[in-house]
């Protein structure tokens, strides 16, 4: 018996543990019960039984009042030696004979409050656990009877249990529950001891049937209430209407989809894809902005779809593809020595790797006031430090001052106008210094070279654009003597 009882505590925890899904809240529920007795007294338990009907009343989504009734029979077997001296709840002494039956006839009826900790978070399962109090009618009797005198009377109940309901359909459920009653009796079975009670065991099998409003139930586990499902027009019993990859509760409280169209914002991606895998915007086919829709960035040019330039080389995507032909994924398209922004800056082929060498210098001494606009000498963001690959631009200046030493000239820095003014004024004249001491490093003297930074002003182009800003981040020669 004590296998059998912890294996079925055993099951009602594997129960609990798996309730997956809100249960339904109900504001009444009735049914039928039939419990198995397992009778606890001085004597063996023999086949016993009560079979009850309830009706139970919600007072919150955990807490249910239940109050039932029933009949049944307590039923064991004198396992004792012929006894003596033993006194009815009368004061009537008897004798029961060794190996009868006692059999009580019992009427329980009780009042018990239900608690359901999980009720919010299951769908199929319901786990519960019971405590009441309550009154029974019992009439004892031997069975064949034997004794002149039988017992009958009231005694206090007091049942405790565990169990759980099982969702057949949304309004009928399977109730499975095992527990205990104690009783203030010992006459259950003719047979007293000093300190000591009758009381008995159950397991418990029933059908409920519910009724009541289930508005607020979230079937699916979603999110949303069933009449907010109905309200949207989705499927209250599936989480996920559309098969986007989100629960409908996402689609309406975070993201803002729709949850009946698994690709909100029509770029062949759905929802759920743009979200967990692509981390795109799901509302946007655009979502960097680059010209490209995100479904043609993933499939059909393996771009970024949320970064608007792939390659950094300063070029959108979108305008590499469609205006400049060049490759989104390649700096430098035609294998030249010059990247693709910059070759678009300064008006060469991005696609002819032929042009990509800086033209020749003039080879006539410049003239005073002259200014020539070194395109090519790149610095790191915010820093003074000439970037690799400006050597081929600088050795062009170093030509010219080599071959016309009679020339004296001002390096001038710009920068565009992102940043501080003053920041800007600094950061030109330290990057016009830069180009002096890279000159004067190479042999030409530094009394020939005056430098000046202008920071943001006397722009070139727009500083409205990434291209126009490129263009004003620039060093200027200007010959002054």
């Amino acid at each position: 018996m004590k296998k059998t009882i912890l294996l079925l505590i055993a099951l009602f925890a594997f129960i609990s543990m798996n309730a997956d899904a809100q249960f339904k809240n109900y504001n009444v529920k009735g049914g039928i019960i039939y419990d198995q007795l397992i009778p606890l007294s001085e004597y063996n338990s023999s086949y016993s039984f009560i079979g009850r009907a309830f009706l139970g009343f919600e007072i919150t989504n955990n807490v249910c009042i239940q109050i039932s009734g029933g009949y049944g029979q307590f039923k064991t077997k004198d396992n004792y030696n012929p006894v003596t001296g033993i006194y009815d709840n009368n004061g009537n002494s008897f004798q029961n004979t060794y190996g009868d039956y006692i059999k009580a006839d019992i009427i329980p009826v009780d009042a018990r409050v239900r608690l359901s900790p999980w009720a919010k978070t299951a769908k199929n399962w319901n786990p519960y656990f019971y405590i009441g109090a309550g009154i029974m009618n019992y009439n004892v009797k031997n069975d064949p009877d034997t004794v002149s005198k039988n017992n009958d009377g009231w005694t206090s109940i007091f049942p405790v249990g565990m169990g759980t309901e099982i969702r057949m359909s949304k309004n009928v459920m399977l109730d499975f529950n095992i527990g205990y009653t104690y009783t203030t009796t010992d006459q259950l079975n003719n047979f007293v001891v000093p300190s000591w009670t009758d009381g008995m065991a159950n397991v418990s099998l029933g059908l409920t049937f519910a009724g009541g409003d289930d508005c607020d139930t979230d079937y699916d586990k979603d999110g949303l209430t069933k009449c907010k499902e109905e309200e949207i027009g989705t499927n209250p019993d599936i989480a996920d209407t559309d098969g986007d990859g989100l629960n409908d509760g996402d689609e309406v409280n975070i993201y803002s989809t729709n949850p009946l169209n698994k690709d909100t914002d029509g770029d062949t991606l759905t929802d759920g894809d743009e979200v967990k895998l692509y981390s795109t915007n799901p509302l946007n086919k655009d979502t960097d902005s680059d010209k490209l829709m995100d479904n043609e960035e993933v499939n059909t040019y393996n771009t970024l779809p949320n970064d608007n330039d792939t390659d950094d080389d300063t070029l959108l995507d979108g305008d590499e593809v469609l205006t400049y032909k060049t490759n989104p994924k390649m700096v430098d398209t035609d294998l030249g020595t010059i990247g693709d922004g910059i070759e678009v800056g300064r008006g060469t082929d991005p696609l002819n790797a032929a042009d990509d060498l800086p033209p020749a210098p003039v080879e006539e001494p410049m003239k005073v006031g002259a200014v020539i606009v070194l395109e090519g000498i790149n610095f790191a963001s915010g820093s003074y430090e000439i970037s690799a690959g400006s050597d081929e631009i600088l050795g062009m200046a170093l030509k010219t001052m080599q071959d016309n030493p009679a020339i004296d000239v001002e390096i001038a820095g710009y920068t565009d106008n992102r940043g501080g003014y003053d920041y800007n004024i600094n950061l030109s004249q330290n990057r016009a210094n830069a180009v002096k001491d890279w000159l004067v490093s190479n042999g030409i003297s530094a009394s020939r070279i005056e430098t000046i930074g202008y920071g943001e002003n006397n722009p070139i182009a727009t500083n409205d654009t990434e291209e126009g800003r490129y263009k004003n981040r620039r060093i200027e020669f200007k010959r002054i003597r």
